[in-house]
């Protein structure tokens, strides 16, 4: 299994950007997807996700402005964020479980597969 991320890119405040993500032999049946993204010297945070059912969920922070969604033809995840702040700036990284998300999993999971990430910077 590899996760291939890509998309990231440096930005104007109020633009948009799209993330990919490629699940390269991720072929799961059920499965839990999301976006977290970390600044340096800050924690990680859990951005968005998906799973198998087409549940969805999104930080507050983003919430309105970020969408995820999965191409099931192509086994490729994706983040198209909108109306993009400064605060947006980070690494990006998808991240995978085999099972649908359970409560919180943006908030207290540990994914066992990780991207290596793609960098978004936005400039006021």
């Amino acid at each position: 299994v590899q996760l291939v991320e890509s998309g990231g890119d440096s930005v104007q405040a109020g633009g948009s950007l799209r993330l990919s993500c490629e699940l390269t032999g991720y072929t799961y049946t059920y499965y839990c997807l999301g976006w977290f993204r970390q600044a340096p010297g800050k924690e990680r945070e859990g951005v968005a996700s998906i799973d198998s059912e087409g549940s969805t969920k999104y930080s507050d922070s983003v919430k309105g402005r970020f969408t995820i969604s999965k191409d099931n033809a192509k086994n490729t995840l994706y983040l198209q964020m909108n109306s993009l702040k400064p605060e947006d700036t980070a690494m990006y990284y998808c991240a995978a479980d085999n099972w649908n998300c359970p409560q919180r999993w943006l908030s207290t999971a540990s994914p066992y597969y990780w991207g290596l990430g793609t960098q978004v910077t936005v400039s006021s």
